[in-house]
């Protein structure tokens, strides 16, 4: 069988980091995209190949240079993020299918890239007091960081229709079933909503 992505995006606190660590848990046949980036590690724990590829500055401008990376952006000055070829290309050759958990921009550039091998899902909750309620309650947000964060939320929201599927996250549990019956009906049988339909 031919290897397919399923490219999950969304504005911060959506849910969307949830919903590909559980189809990664519960479908041995999905594999996760390794991002590359120039961040130095946090800690200890981080590994390079397993959380990141960690490259510096130099090797990752070398590599776009290449032609190396489907998509990449420039996050903020010198801190480059972005997904290399040869990864998709290592998943696939194991056998497996692509799950990507990415910002909607990268999200938008993989499906324009690999046009119909790939499903885009926008994932979203109802309102934005909800999303709101989900930043506070982790705990990390100050007041002008909460802020930025929901500016950048009505900036990705306008992209929404850009992609094949917007999938509303208003019960995590239905959510999840929503995102298995997806990715199960467009590597099984081809099947692409209606673009963006909402479900």
């Amino acid at each position: 069988m031919e290897g397919k992505l399923i490219i999950f995006s969304a504005p911060s606190g959506s849910g969307k980091t949830t919903i590909v660590k559980h189809l990664l848990a519960t479908n041995p046949n999905f594999g996760f995209s390794i991002s590359a980036c120039t961040r130095d590690r946090r800690g200890r724990s981080e590994q390079n190949g397993k959380d990141y590829y960690f490259l510096t500055p130099e090797d990752f401008k070398q590599r776009i240079d290449n032609d190396e990376f489907v998509e990449w952006e420039e996050v903020y000055t010198g801190a480059f993020y972005g997904t290399l070829k040869s990864e998709i290309q290592r998943l696939w050759d194991e056998g497996k299918h692509v799950l990507f958990d990415v910002d909607v921009q990268g999200g938008l550039k993989l499906k324009r890239y690999y046009g119909d091998r790939a499903l885009a899902v926008f994932v979203k909750v109802p309102d934005e007091e909800t999303l709101k309620a989900r930043l506070m309650g982790r705990g990390t947000e100050t007041d002008d960081s909460l802020s930025k964060r929901l500016f950048k939320v009505h900036f990705e929201m306008s992209f929404q229709d850009q992609f094949d599927v917007i999938l509303v996250n208003d019960n995590l549990d239905e959510a999840l079933k929503k995102a298995q019956k997806l990715a199960d009906d467009f590597i099984y049988e081809s099947k692409v909503p209606p673009k963006a339909v909402v479900i």
